[in-house]
């Protein structure tokens, strides 16, 4: 069955950058638009990033724009995403996930594959 497993995250004071990877197996990874969300303690799942089969078409949150970057390597199977410039209210569980079905209820609705997520703490 597919899996998907995130990793990269950890503490980081404000300013700085860190890189998260999430790791696909199981299914064919090409066939998937994937998406990186975030939710906070207390809060709602937010979308951070999405990207297209082919990685030629990205999508990001505004809170997000022009501070993190999402890739993917079809060849290796992975998305990454890049965030430089991170403040605590970046402070979340990050989870990878994939795209299933094409339905108008876009994210997260039509993503029936998940990661177990990867705890991002960013301190002041």
């Amino acid at each position: 069955q597919v899996q998907l497993v995130e990793s990269g995250g950890g503490l980081v004071q404000a300013g700085k950058s860190l890189r998260l990877t999430c790791a696909y197996s199981g299914g064919t990874f090409r066939n998937h638009p994937l998406a990186w969300s975030r939710q906070a303690p207390g809060k709602e799942r937010e979308f951070v990033a999405a990207i297209s089969r082919d990685g030629s078409n990205k999508e990001y949150a505004d809170s997000v724009k022009g501070r993190f970057r999402i890739s993917r390597d079809n060849a290796k199977n992975t998305m990454s995403l890049q965030m430089n410039a991170l403040k605590p209210e970046d402070t979340a569980v990050y989870s990878c996930s994939a795209r299933t079905s094409l339905t108008n209820r876009g994210f997260p609705g039509d993503f029936g594959y998940w990661g177990q997520g990867t705890q991002v703490t960013v301190f002041a």
